[in-house]
Formats: structure tokens, C-alpha cells, sequence
């Protein structure tokens, strides 16, 4: 039997551009379905009803984008009241929690079905890892940011950050525009980590935070003398990390610092410290379990 552990959430859906939202799942449904659809032909138009099922564990994410599909779709869904996006299911192999009822054209659901089971099972799955991660940060009374990386899937950025902001992770940048990151490459080709800042702080003005890419402690520093707002001590073992941030921040002490490269769910608490204001992985966008879904019609 399926076990609920509900915590207070934020209805993170209202951040979402719905018109944005609508046009990428019409290019999904348009990649699925380029030309005849003879599976839909033989089923019919007749109007039906399935059961949407969540067979696995872990915290259930994705509404908005399933929503978006259906309607495109012209089928109605009505969710259980259980489905709390944002809610942790822990789920019987042998029982199967129904979340919701879809009802339309029986060859729309059937069109609808695999773009909405796969996004539901990735959003979650992005919802489950950082949840993971932030009970870790948890348990070692760590009061910083656990965060996500710009390592998302091409076309489901937008899923994947919603499913970090559910699970209670930080986003990190969402794109290119909204942070300036000045990584080794953006140094080399700018001559030095404080030519870099400059030319960024030039462009963004006092609108945009700029992180830089730092591979020692003396390069931290060049970049807050520079005027860098963050610091990504990038690669660095946990003993040092450690070290190497404490000292940098009493110097630094409003320069937030990150640490990334290398760190996973089962390695993270090694990293964190009181002197680490974000520990980010790209792990939980690019390593993370599916969760298992399926859509049943009703005989």
C-alpha cells in the first residue's frame, strides 16, 4: 500500500511561462507523432478513461507539464487528492498508487501517453535526487544551498530545474543570461581571472552576480579582489576544501563560495562545511533514476 509523506511546499508551478511551457510540449507530441499514427487508427476516437500509475518510490513532480499535454490533446485529467506535487510515495511493487484519471479521445490518450509518463518520470526523478540531497545537507545541519548544475537535457531544461525547486534544491543559473560563470576557458581566452571579471562586470553593470571558476585558493582570491560575487572552488578534496574556504573567508567573509566537480549524493556530506555556502552537482540533472509510470486505459 502506498505510504504519503507530504511536507509544506511552495506551488512552484506558478513560476512556469505557461505559453512557453505549451509551445515545448506541442514540439515534444510533434517529434512523437511526425506523420501517421496508425496505432491511434486502430483504437479509435471513442472516448475513454485511463488511470495514470505511479509504480515506484520517491517524490512525485511533474503536473504542470502532464497538464500542458493533455490539453493540447483536449482530454481532461482528474487528479486524486493525494497528488501533491512535491510529496514523497513510498510504493508497493505489488500495488500500484493511481494518481489521477484521464479522460478523452481514446487515440489522444494514447498519442498523449509516452510524452507525459516520460516527463513525469524525470521531473520526479530530478524531485527524488534533490530531495535525497537536501536531507543529506539536513542531517549534517548544514544551512546552505544544495544545487544543481547547467548539465540539464537539451529541450528539458525547464523540467529539469522545476524538478530541482520541488525536490528543495537550488536551481543554480538556468541559462547563459541569467549569470555570468567564468570558467578556465573564459580566463585563458581573456588573458587572467581578473581581466575576465572586469570585462564581465563592463557588460552586466550591477544587475547580474558574476561566479568565477577557481582551481587554488590564490586564484579565489584574484577573483574577489576582482570583484567576483562567488567562487567556485572547482575539484577540490573535502580536506581541502575545507581549509582553503575557511581561510578564504576571512578575508572574503561576503563572497559566497561554492564547491563543485566530482561531488555525488553519496559524497556530499564529506564537503560540507561551514565556511561552503553552495555545494552543487550535475548529477542531479544528468545521473538521476526514473521513476516508474504507466497509463492504463479502462476496459
Amino acid at each position: 500500500m502506498a505510504s504519503p509523506s507530504t511536507t509544506a511546499t511552495l506551488d512552484y508551478s506558478q513560476l512556469l511561462p505557461k505559453g512557453q511551457i505549451e509551445a515545448t510540449v506541442k514540439e515534444w507530441l510533434d517529434d512523437d507523432m511526425p506523420s501517421f499514427d496508425i496505432g491511434g487508427f486502430v483504437v479509435g476516437s471513442d472516448v475513454k478513461s485511463a488511470r495514470l500509475l505511479l509504480k515506484s518510490s520517491g517524490v512525485f513532480c511533474g503536473k504542470p507539464f502532464m497538464e500542458a499535454v493533455f490539453h493540447l490533446l483536449h482530454c481532461n485529467i482528474e487528479w486524486k487528492e493525494e497528488a501533491i506535487e512535491g510529496t514523497v510515495f513510498e510504493i508497493s511493487s505489488s500495488e500500484p498508487l493511481c494518481l489521477a484519471i484521464v479522460t478523452g479521445p481514446v487515440n489522444a490518450l494514447l498519442r498523449g501517453e509516452r510524452t507525459a509518463l516520460n516527463t513525469l518520470s524525470r521531473c520526479s526523478g530530478v524531485a527524488t535526487a534533490s530531495r535525497q540531497a537536501c536531507a543529506i545537507a539536513s542531517s549534517c545541519n548544514w544551512n546552505g544551498h544544495v544545487a544543481g548544475t547547467r548539465k540539464t537535457t537539451p529541450g528539458f531544461r525547464i523540467a529539469e530545474k522545476y524538478g530541482l525547486l520541488v525536490g528543495g534544491a537550488s536551481t543554480h543559473r538556468l541559462d547563459l543570461s541569467q549569470m555570468t560563470m567564468l570558467k578556465d576557458n573564459h580566463i585563458w581566452s581573456a588573458g587572467s581571472i581578473s581581466a575576465a571579471v572586469a570585462l564581465a562586470k563592463r557588460a552586466a553593470g550591477f544587475s547580474s552576480k558574476i561566479e568565477v571558476e577557481c582551481q587554488s585558493l590564490q586564484e579565489a582570491v584574484e577573483a574577489a579582489h576582482a570583484g567576483a560575487d562567488i567562487v567556485m572552488l572547482d575539484n577540490f578534496e573535502p580536506n581541502r576544501l575545507k581549509q582553503d574556504s575557511a581561510t578564504f573567508k576571512q578575508q572574503f567573509p561576503h563572497v559566497l563560495v561554492e564547491a563543485s566537480g566530482g561531488i555525488t549524493i553519496e559524497t556530499m556530506g564529506d564537503y560540507l562545511s561551514e565556511h561552503v555556502d553552495i555545494v552543487s552537482q550535475g548529477k542531479l540533472t544528468q545521473g538521476y533514476d526514473c521513476l516508474d509510470y504507466s497509463l492504463k486505459i479502462i476496459p
